[in-house]
């Protein structure tokens, strides 16, 4: 599963899975033995974190949604993906 970013000790992936188990463009979130799955707007599919670094997550998708949607959509289509910038 590609990894777009890390940050503040969070490692943010995502994964194209038409057929998978989520339907809806996502993303995993991995800190230490914590894992996560937010949609795009970042409502919880699965998993938990510590609450303090969900906000930190969930203000990197609010900054860098449009460039999640064109990952989403790259991987979909099979073209890779691109890194996006970490959180500061």
């Amino acid at each position: 599963m590609p990894i777009l970013s890390v940050f503040y000790g969070l490692i943010i992936r995502m994964q194209s899975e038409k057929s998978g188990k989520h339907h809806i463009p996502h993303i995993h979130c991995i800190y230490g033995d914590y894992e996560i799955v937010l949609d795009l707007d970042g409502n919880i599919l699965e998993g938990e974190i510590p609450s303090n670094k969900l906000k930190l997550v969930e203000a990197w998708i609010t900054i860098h949604h449009d460039e999640l949607i064109a990952n989403w959509k790259m991987l979909s289509d099979g073209d890779g993906f691109f890194k996006i910038e970490p959180l500061k």
